[in-house]
């Protein structure tokens, strides 16, 4: 859980569960994810919000570090192969810069994974992530519509999974990367329940 540096003082989750629930839901959140957001160092980034900021797990830099790998190596091994087998050495050329764009891509990687956010607000979500390219999106309570949990093999063996939110306004849809599955139910179960009373007026 992080608070941001300029507003220190934490903004509780939404008045639709008591002080009990809440700490629970916390708790779960909080759970193996990283203990502070990285933001650009530069004047014209936007800036944290006020309050307390979720994180992601851990374990998805881990998982999106293997990813690049294979990518990687099978960059190297269809190199390899044009030069070996089909000796085509103008191949070198592309197949080199792709090999260096994904090590820099991989070399940023836990800039990128630290600097994914979450913040419950009492009437919305807010969803912050990127170092370079750098997006804030808010999201109603009352706009939701489907709350979607999707997770792939690879996910499945460290335990991630992502947490989808679908609107009425497409642009508005957010995709939460690497939370744990317990947090992933325990948020998908804690933002259906407000939506709807957002939605009944209640």
């Amino acid at each position: 859980m992080t608070t941001s540096p300029d507003h220190p003082s934490p903004t509780p989750l939404p008045p639709t569960t008591d002080a009990a629930e809440s700490g629970a839901i916390d708790a779960t959140l909080d759970a193996g994810t990283y203990d502070r957001i990285r933001e650009p160092r530069g004047a014209g980034r936007l800036a944290l919000e006020q309050g307390v900021w979720h994180q992601i797990s851990r374990k998805y830099l881990t998982v999106q570090l293997i990813s690049n790998g294979f990518i990687l190596a099978i960059i190297v091994a269809a190199l390899l192969v044009a030069l070996l087998v089909f000796n085509l050495p103008w191949l070198l050329i592309p197949g080199i810069i792709l090999i260096v764009l994904t090590l820099a891509g991989m070399a940023i990687l836990p800039r990128q994974v630290r600097s994914i956010g979450y913040q419950l607000r009492e009437d919305d979500l807010v969803f912050r992530r990127g170092i370079l390219w750098q997006r804030m999106v808010a999201v109603p309570y009352g706009r939701m519509q489907l709350v979607d949990i999707t997770h792939g093999p690879m996910d499945r063996g460290f335990g991630i999974a992502q947490l989808k939110f679908v609107t009425a306004a497409a642009a508005t849809g957010v995709v939460i990367p690497g939370l744990t599955q317990q947090a992933a139910e325990a948020l998908r179960d804690h933002l259906m329940s407000v939506a709807e009373s957002r939605r009944t007026g209640l």
